[in-house]
């Protein structure tokens, strides 16, 4: 009976032991959860480094929420889209890899697919459902998904006929919440531009299209002709999709405050504003003296403004790492228009526009938040690209990158956290390309173009003329520019320093063929 007795009394204190031990490590796990940050990313369309005041102090369009992340964080001054246009650049985000290396030229629109992520690609919101996060995507996604017609039969083509073919019973299969997000809310490409004008929720349009976009009743100025003839959905307003997406980000917060108050959380809210057409919601319509498209920049940081409000509600902006950007540079017939119309230049100071390889093509704003960790109004003028988002976060996760993920991804934590005492250059190249796949390799001051021309754009045409400068040379093949001294990039150095294009020409091949830019 002793035995019997002491038996249960030791049984009785490994209990007790165990469970104040997974207490303790339950402790420690929230802890843990608490102490990595809640990431808002927040994706802005076709937004030029020269249409925020942040940026461009000659801007007259209000913009005081982002002017207030760049005052209270950090503003980086030579940061770069992975593409000079959406779909590449989107992927590149994702994934940490430059989309030239999967062969796809283009962009997709209405039921163009499949998704350009493989199923077994790491992406940045799969690797954070790995460290506990919940995901949630809000906005454009345009990185492709399948669609089904009535057989069966994947379409994956751009048009009206592929749209009218859908079967919208048939799930679809490589959605946002097949690539890592836990919800998604939003479009397949662009939403007031391409075929295919309804809302998806998870793999699904609850509400397919019924009828052909009737256009006549859209507003009618310079910024308003984007919109194809496409099947749209009843309810499915093009002046609001920018308030449809931010009342869904802000639904998430609220809803993740409540249910998962010690669970971190990722957000990429992607936006429709400011890609054409210009349509902004009808309490900003007028809201500027910069018109219709001055009008629609201004909605767009209305809607930082009210991300970062719901932020602070929920007592959740002080733990929270936001990063604001935009996905190329701005369009061209809105700088043509604007340039004209409001003395506004969205590319301003640099050479070229959307689809152009010159900057104007892919230096983009950059804005980082978080407070007591990113020193207030730092300036950051070192040499990044948004691929480098993966890699970033995945150190601030403590997350180990595997050789075949993010590829193109340099972590740049250490210029967020210790922008004063970090190693510098991270990079040592950065990679470019356009739309034709069009390549430019990065280094220092040196910038490479492997190519004639801007890389996209045709500056041939009556609308271009005015902006294309003469061809001194017009046997030379590629183009050298160097950005310290020549930021237009007007002064091509080719013939002058055929020692820094050997090396670049050579680096660049020596990056394609190895498949990766990232020391493995």
């Amino acid at each position: 009976m002793k035995k019997e007795a002491l038996r249960r009394a030791w049984l009785a204190l490994g209990c007790l032991v165990g469970l104040l031990t997974l207490r303790w490590l339950g402790g420690l796990t929230a802890q843990a959860e608490v102490s990595l940050p809640n990431i808002v990313l927040i994706l802005a369309d076709d937004l030029g480094y020269g249409d925020l005041q942040c940026y461009n102090p000659n801007s007259r369009i209000p913009t005081p929420n982002l002017n207030r992340l760049a005052d209270q964080g950090m503003r980086f001054t030579d940061a770069h889209s992975p593409s000079t246009v959406c779909t590449p650049t989107r992927y590149s985000i994702l994934t940490g890899r430059m989309a030239f290396r999967t062969g796809f030229r283009g962009v997709f629109d209405g039921a163009g697919g499949p998704c350009l992520i493989g199923p077994d690609r790491l992406t940045l919101p799969g690797m954070l459902q790995s460290q506990g996060y919940k995901t949630a995507c809000f906005g454009k996604w345009h990185v492709g998904l399948t669609f089904h017609d009535q057989q069966g039969q994947p379409i994956c083509q751009n048009g009206l006929e592929a749209v009218q073919r859908i079967d919208y019973a048939r799930p679809i299969p490589d959605s946002p919440i097949h690539r890592g997000f836990d919800t998604f809310f939003g479009t397949a490409c662009c939403p007031t531009t391409d075929w295919l004008y309804a809302y998806i929720e998870g793999d699904r349009i609850p509400h397919p299209p019924t009828r052909q976009l009737d256009r006549s009743h859209l507003p009618k100025h310079p910024y308003a002709h984007d919109n194809r003839p496409g099947m749209i959905a009843d309810g499915f307003d093009l002046e609001s999709v920018d308030q449809v997406f931010l009342a869904k980000s802000q639904e998430f917060i609220r809803d993740h405050a409540r249910r998962h108050p010690r669970k971190p959380f990722f957000l990429l809210h992607s936006m429709q504003a400011v890609h054409l057409p210009s349509f902004a919601s009808p309490p900003f319509s007028g809201s500027t003296q910069s018109g219709p498209h001055g009008d629609f920049i201004h909605e767009m940081d209305s809607i930082v403004g009210a991300l970062l409000e719901t932020l602070e509600a929920t007592k959740r902006l002080d733990e929270t790492l936001i990063l604001f950007t935009s996905d190329n540079g701005p369009e061209v017939p809105t700088v043509i228009a604007m340039r004209q119309d409001h003395q506004h230049d969205g590319a301003r100071p640099w050479r070229g526009m959307k689809r152009d390889q010159w900057e104007g093509g892919h230096r983009v704003p950059l804005l980082a938040y978080w407070k007591n960790h990113i020193p207030e109004g730092t300036l950051m003028p070192e040499t990044v690209c948004l691929t480098d988002i993966m890699a970033t976060v995945a150190a601030l996760v403590h997350q180990d990158l595997p050789d075949g993920a993010a590829e193109d991804s340099f972590n740049i934590l250490p210029y967020l956290l210790n922008p004063f005492g970090a190693e510098r250059p991270i990079r040592p190249y950065t990679l470019h390309q356009t739309i034709r796949l069009d390549l430019a390799i990065r280094k220092g001051p040196w910038k490479y173009l492997d190519h004639r021309g801007s890389g996209g754009n045709r500056y041939d045409r009556p609308n271009l003329k005015p902006f294309a400068y003469p061809d001194a040379d017009p046997d030379i093949p590629a183009q050298l520019y160097r950005l310290d001294v020549d930021p237009g990039e007007t002064h091509n150095l080719y013939r002058q320093f055929p020692a820094v294009v050997q090396e670049l020409n050579t680096q660049l091949e020596r990056l394609k063929q190895a498949g990766h830019s990232r020391p493995l």
